[in-house]
């Protein structure tokens, strides 16, 4: 199984935390309210331990689990603690109305993330399309995107011990286009669906 650490101690870190526990794997919170961290690491049990803000990460995998806006902040902040480390972005940069993207540019936080990150980090977005009550009780697809296939393959097998079945998209660009899905979830949720039960996936054809 995978060493987690994940950076952030709200709604998903606490369902992807949790699911990390169920699957086997080892799991650190760390937040910037050390309180709310080991709080966070007592709900979760099974062994979860706290580690402080800012220092390097136990986990080989690192969830930023924080909203869009403090996520490369975040990085730039740990630095070299980083280093070497396999960073997940599972961030969705809405706009105001919750109709586009916060960025004006064709980049996304994935990407903003790699420019801040040592040379050593490598980079993947997922989950940002899965609402999060749905990866609590569902068991959705999960959309990954990221330039290093070793860290993808790492990534890829966490998805899987938690039950999920993970799918590559391409290459960290492709994150833009991610970020962009996470915006179609929303309209959905708003119009076409009309609620939240729901996660996009993919149907394959019998052969």
């Amino acid at each position: 199984m995978s060493s987690i650490s994940i950076i952030g101690t709200g709604n998903m870190a606490r369902t992807i935390g949790a699911r990390a526990v169920a699957g086997g794997n080892t799991v650190e919170v760390m937040g910037r309210d050390q309180s709310r961290a080991a709080d966070l690491a007592k709900a979760l049990g099974g062994g979860t331990t706290t580690g402080e803000w800012g220092t390097r990460p136990s986990g080989d995998i690192v969830i930023v689990a924080l909203l869009h806006d403090g996520v490369v902040p975040a990085v730039a902040q740990y630095g070299d603690a980083l280093e070497g480390k396999v960073i997940v972005d599972i961030s969705n940069p809405f706009n105001p109305t919750f109709d586009g993207l916060a960025h004006r540019e064709e980049t996304s936080i994935a990407q903003e993330i790699a420019k801040a990150a040592p040379a050593g980090a490598s980079v993947v977005k997922a989950f940002n399309t899965v609402f999060r009550h749905v990866l609590e009780k569902g068991r959705p697809d999960v959309f990954i995107a990221g330039d290093n296939a070793r860290a993808k393959a790492r990534v890829e097998a966490f998805i899987e011990s938690l039950g999920l079945r993970p799918l590559d998209v391409g290459g960290l660009k492709m994150a833009h286009w991610l970020e962009g899905a996470g915006v179609v979830t929303v309209g959905l949720a708003n119009h076409g669906v009309g609620n939240v039960d729901f996660a996009l996936g993919i149907t394959e054809l019998p052969v």
